[in-house]
């Protein structure tokens, strides 16, 4: 055969796991759909939220430690700053499930971390106005990635340790068989010991076990340029998770545009197959975003400076899948991440890496497993 690893799916999953690959030396080939670095996916809009105090469940936490030290490597060897901490906020009523599952996640792996009322938030990070009664929890760790160089990042280290790299090739079929799989694209047949599928928003298209269960929905980003922007610098203003009666909102720091940058998660529930989901923003998308802007970030509610669209790719419990596809160990399934996955990226490559070369991972992966579903 003429390569061990197929990786399917060069965003940020994909691109770690090609490198973590290629610096074993096994022979891995990469396939992208779209151009490498495209804005189609769910990676682009330049940087990622990364939390150390991670709400949706305790699991997450070791993870995310592997996750910031992997992050740190790839920047030495890179060249490039990658990680960049700000400190994170879980904002939400007191007792929601936000502030409670931060604070569950803290205690049971010793975060450091503090518990504010609204007016204290105010008070040290100005750029937020928290209505009455709600908490948050602030966990110095927490920050941003900078997603779209970190892809070209692991992709550069991957191909100068020997992966071959294809763009603008689609994958039609993914064939398992005793001792193989064959990938069959729309430009030729390739053969190799087994196959990483991380596909994205087309994953389903792939694994037929993810057929109705992987849904592609469309987000919107917004950039707003603030009429205070000295509150928005990543020195005064924390990343964040934001729960409030318009839905869950996030949030970033001005960093490469001059502008707050905000979304909120399910925006207008517009889920469906990732090729009929519009890429182009509207008055509506922006009128949803600015909203939640003038309300919570009263000083941030200036001018558009940009709209964006990604795709999240949601199952029914939000979390990941990371497995072997049913009757297909050849098969390695990494998707989807329901709109919160590129944090982990540089570990989720480094275990993808382990499962395709018969390493187990030291982690408990059982919350990810593909039969839940």
């Amino acid at each position: 055969m003429a390569h061990d690893v197929i990786v399917v799916g060069l965003g940020g999953m994909g691109s770690a796991a090609c490198w973590q690959l290629a610096r074993r030396d096994v022979r891995v080939l990469g396939i992208e759909r779209f151009d490498i670095g495209h804005q189609m996916g769910s990676s682009h809009g330049l940087n990622r939220i990364i939390r150390l105090a991670y709400f949706e469940h305790p699991a997450y936490v070791p993870l995310l430690r592997r996750a910031y030290s992997l992050w740190r490597e790839a920047e030495q060897l890179s060249g490039e700053q990658l990680l960049f901490v700000t400190g994170s906020l879980d904002i939400g009523p007191e007792g929601s499930r936000v502030v409670e599952g931060s604070l569950a996640s803290c205690a049971e792996h010793g975060l450091e971390h503090a518990l504010l009322d609204a007016g204290t938030v105010h008070t040290r990070f100005p750029g937020y106005r928290l209505p009455p009664g709600f908490s948050a929890v602030y966990q110095g760790d927490g920050g941003f990635v900078a997603s779209e160089r970190a892809i070209l990042a692991h992709l550069q280290m991957a191909s100068a340790a020997g992966a071959e790299l294809h763009a603008r090739e689609r994958v039609i079929a993914i064939e398992p068989r005793a001792g193989g799989v064959a990938v069959v694209t729309d430009q030729a047949r390739y053969e190799a010991g087994r196959v990483i599928v991380s596909a994205g928003a087309w994953i389903a298209d792939l694994v037929p076990a993810l057929a109705g269960k992987a849904v592609p929905e469309r987000q919107v980003l917004g950039w707003f340029q603030p009429k205070r922007p000295e509150l928005f610098m990543p020195d005064r203003f924390p990343v964040s998770n934001l729960l409030a009666e318009e839905g869950h909102l996030y949030q970033f720091p001005i960093w490469g545009i001059p502008g707050f940058k905000i979304g909120v998660y399910h925006h207008l529930h517009e889920s469906g197959h990732a090729d009929a989901l519009s890429r182009e923003p509207t008055a509506r998308d922006e009128a949803l975003l600015r909203s939640v802007v003038g309300r919570y970030f009263p000083e941030a509610d200036g001018p558009l400076l940009r709209l964006g669209v990604c795709l999240f790719t949601n199952v029914e419990d939000e979390h990941f899948v990371i497995d072997t596809a049913p009757g297909a160990e050849e098969v390695i399934v990494a998707s989807p991440c329901s709109g919160h996955g590129f944090k982990f990226a540089s570990v989720v490559g480094e275990i993808l890496a382990d499962i395709a070369t018969g390493k187990t991972p030291p982690f408990d992966l059982s919350l990810f497993s593909l039969d839940r579903l």
